[in-house]
């Protein structure tokens, strides 16, 4: 198959568990939550998304006709040492990220992380599954290593997943302008101490 990717850039994990580690960042172009275009973000399920995840035209992006393809030019980003990582995200990077790939990631050196809304099963040769699920009714990936929840949501609370099985769980404040959610997400962690907070510290970095 072609994997459609948006951009394809060395960073640092700004988020979650990983957050501060170096990383390959692979955006894959697409959602089944929203089509990214403004006209349709009121309607959508995920209505708050601050991405583009259309089209190849970003950085690195483009149309990759194979595995090997994709997997070679995510390892030229990587600068040598360290642990080779890679954070598949998107959009939903689940309706295009398949073993095939990850095994080619691997190959490369890579251990495979996906940042996905659950609303697709991971593959169970992923090394690390982050779910930030936007839509309860939705939601199939019910295990992973890390469930983030952006806070507050219409559609789904930290009290509706509390009890699925992940190894953490983290609260994240929506950026939402005009509105600060800081303070409702410490007293939420305050009182409900399974739940840590995670930020978006390439924001507070000014990185990508």
């Amino acid at each position: 198959m072609t994997y459609f990717v948006k951009e394809l850039f060395y960073t640092l994990q700004g988020e979650g568990a990983p957050a501060g580690r170096p990383a390959v960042f692979c955006r894959f172009t697409g959602c089944n939550l929203w089509s990214g275009l403004e006209k349709d973000r009121d309607k959508a399920k995920c209505n708050f998304c601050d991405t583009d995840f259309n089209g190849t035209n970003g950085q690195n992006g483009g149309k990759f006709k194979t595995p090997q393809e994709l997997a070679s030019k995510a390892e030229s980003l990587w600068p040598g040492g360290g642990k080779p990582f890679i954070v598949c995200t998107g959009g939903e990077p689940l309706l295009q990220l398949d073993v095939k790939l990850i095994k080619a990631f691997q190959a490369k050196g890579f251990k495979v992380a996906v940042e996905t809304n659950g609303t697709l099963l991971a593959p169970d040769e992923l090394d690390w599954v982050c779910v930030s699920p936007k839509v309860i009714n939705d939601l199939k990936q019910l295990t992973g290593d890390e469930l983030k929840i952006v806070y507050p949501q219409d559609l789904i609370s930290p009290d509706m997943v509390k009890d699925l099985n992940f190894t953490h769980y983290f609260i994240q404040p929506k950026d939402e302008a005009g509105t600060d959610h800081m303070r409702s997400v410490i007293e939420y962690c305050l009182a409900n101490p399974q739940w840590k907070i995670s930020l978006q510290t390439h924001k507070l970095m000014n990185i990508s």
